[in-house]
């Protein structure tokens, strides 16, 4: 029995991940069992508190989600693949955070957590990374989206410059993890129709590709004048009430 891992990161195609998983379960079911975000909020939503507090009863708590988690599908004895990047806690730019500094320690309780749930499976890490500055404009964008951010693009690169050393955080997860396996794709490379999911699959083996449908990539980038259009929003003197509404429209529209 293997348990593959992909924890992340954020704005790496882990969505279109997801969705591509989630639209080919039927077909995937005899090769395994798939758990997204919506099949273990508990765990995403104490990994994403822990990246924040750093408190030793977050960090405890990780560890019990993944093990009722663990538990459900352990008596199967079916491959099982887990996708979400909130396993990596909350995004740089959210809550304070200037790293993914936090997931080593994440990681290191979730794998411990499955280890003693199910002492026989081989466990398998797969992070999805991207180059600096591509990956820095769409963590943009995506905080853009969520909340009422005044900085421009080229402040939130410069700023948030030390987030982007992903290899970095693959290197200490590494380190808090020793001996798992760890597989690293950059999204540049993955040019499958499948994307970062064919390289998933690959640890799978004997699932035929030409089988499934792929999506394709979620959360495009709008147009820049949409861009503009939503950082002059964040920027005026609406009240928050009124900025929401006015933003919410603007999701309607596409954003």
């Amino acid at each position: 029995m293997r348990i593959i891992i992909h924890a992340g990161f954020h704005k790496t195609g882990t969505t279109t991940v997801q969705k591509t998983l989630q639209a080919n379960r039927k077909i995937l079911r005899p090769h395994c069992h798939i758990i997204l975000r919506p099949d273990m909020v508990a765990l995403c939503e104490s990994a994403r508190a822990y990246s924040v507090s750093r408190s030793q009863s977050d960090l405890a708590l990780i560890q019990y989600e993944a093990t009722v988690l663990a538990e459900g599908w352990a008596p199967r004895g079916k491959d099982v693949v887990i996708s979400s990047e909130d396993l990596s806690g909350h995004m740089p730019g959210r809550h304070g955070l200037m790293s993914y500094d936090a997931t080593p320690r994440i990681i290191n309780a979730i794998t411990q957590a499955f280890a003693a749930a199910v002492p026989d499976a081989e466990q398998i890490l797969y992070f999805t990374t991207r180059a600096a500055t591509p990956w820095l404009r769409s963590c943009y964008v995506q905080h853009l989206r969520a909340k009422r951010i005044t900085l421009s693009v080229d402040e939130y690169v410069a700023d948030f410059a030390a987030s982007a050393n992903l290899d970095e955080i693959i290197s200490q997860i590494a380190t808090a993890v020793p001996d798992i396996r760890m597989i690293v794709r950059p999204l540049e490379t993955c040019t499958s129709p499948l994307g970062p999911l064919a390289s998933l699959l690959d640890l799978l083996g004997g699932v035929d590709t030409n089988t499934l449908t792929p999506r394709a990539p979620e959360n495009p980038a709008p147009p820049q004048g949409v861009l503009d259009a939503v950082l002059a929003l964040n920027r005026s003197d609406l009240s928050d009430t009124d900025w929401r509404a006015a933003r919410d429209a603007l999701k309607r529209e596409g954003f």
